[in-house]
């Protein structure tokens, strides 16, 4: 039988973690030169939470609870690397615990200023900049 796959998508969630002075974690995964949210692909038969849970201990040594809500989504992309289309969901992980350190499938773990990223050369840092900007977009129009 042939089953049509062009409709399969690999979904990846993506963690925005704000520390009190206003910098995002960043995490810069083994063998990368550029930082990105922490974040991967959702594994067979996992929630989004068990996934943004077990992403985050893998790459930024966090565990304990946390909150966490959708506060964007890219269209879906072509992973060369691993012939799949991919689709990132990101949301703004609230832990209650700030604690974080370089995990197995990470090389470095920082908080960064947002606008450090605004004119970065790379795509992936770019879009942790315009990610932050939709959360505080986000924020004003509950409050208001």
């Amino acid at each position: 039988m042939n089953v049509p796959t062009d409709y399969l998508f690999r979904i990846s969630v993506k963690a925005l973690i704000v520390n009190d002075a206003g910098k995002i974690l960043a995490v810069k995964e083994s063998g990368r030169t550029y930082w990105d949210l922490p974040g991967g692909g959702i594994d067979a038969k996992e929630s989004v939470r068990d996934a943004l849970a077990r992403e985050l201990a893998e790459e930024a040594q966090m565990t304990g609870e946390f909150e966490y809500n959708l506060i964007d989504f890219d269209e879906p992309v072509q992973l060369k690397r691993i012939d799949a289309m991919q689709m990132r969901l990101v949301f703004y992980v609230k832990p209650k615990h700030m604690s974080f350190a370089a995990g197995r499938d990470s090389d470095e773990v920082a908080f960064i200023r947002p606008l450090d990223f605004k004119d970065a050369d790379d795509s992936a840092e770019k879009r942790i900049y315009e990610y932050w900007q939709t959360m505080n977009k986000k924020r004003a129009i509950i409050k208001t």
